[in-house]
């Protein structure tokens, strides 16, 4: 994973509410634990017609949010089953952050533990940052991992929380073994200490 730096961009809005994992990715593209690739199957019951071809009502096609790396989503987002593909598919066509009014918690913890950054925000800055993004789709926010905020386009602030080691890791663009493995010095001089 990469470190996760501040970063600007245009938001891709899908305000469905329970939007679960089979949507986010579909049964038929699990086959593979080789994350290559499956930004090209992200929603695609939704994202394509039935020929292959790309549908031009569909959020992610439409050309103005194609470079789009935040996802504005509906409440309960990533519920279903369990499945890291949802994230890998996310975060293999470019998204870095999801916001919505609540996340499915093992959605949230797949997806920070897979260099995505779940943010939950209240109803009223939800519904504020719909109306932001939907009345221009040029757009932006930037969001600051280390300050825990996103700045939007009318100037306004938004604080959101996020725990604490989840922030770190992301932030040092490490998983858990990561993180642990840049322990390693500390480690062997703990057991070189211990063992005598």
């Amino acid at each position: 994973m990469q470190p996760f730096t501040p970063f600007t961009s245009r938001v891709v809005i899908l305000p469905a509410d329970d939007i679960d994992t089979d949507q986010i990715i579909p049964a038929r593209f699990l086959k593979t634990i080789d994350k290559t690739g499956l930004g090209n199957n992200l929603f695609a019951d939704w994202r394509y017609l039935p020929d292959g071809t790309p549908d031009p009502n569909f959020p992610l096609n439409q050309f103005e949010r194609k470079s789009a790396q935040v996802l504005l989503a509906g409440n309960n987002f990533g519920c279903g089953s369990s499945r890291e593909h949802a994230p890998w598919a996310l975060t293999g066509y470019g998204i870095r952050a999801v916001i919505s009014t609540s996340i499915a918690d093992i959605f949230n913890n797949n997806a920070l533990k897979n260099g995505l950054l779940p943010i939950v925000v209240d109803a009223h800055t939800y519904q504020r940052m719909l109306a932001l993004f939907t009345a221009s789709h040029e757009a932006e926010l930037t969001i600051d991992l280390a300050s825990q905020t996103i700045s939007l386009p009318d100037g306004q602030g938004v604080s959101f929380t996020i725990d604490e080691f989840a922030k770190t890791c992301l932030l040092n663009g490490v998983d858990e073994l990561g993180y642990l493995l840049n322990m390693d010095d500390r480690i062997a001089a703990y057991e070189a200490a211990v063992t005598g």
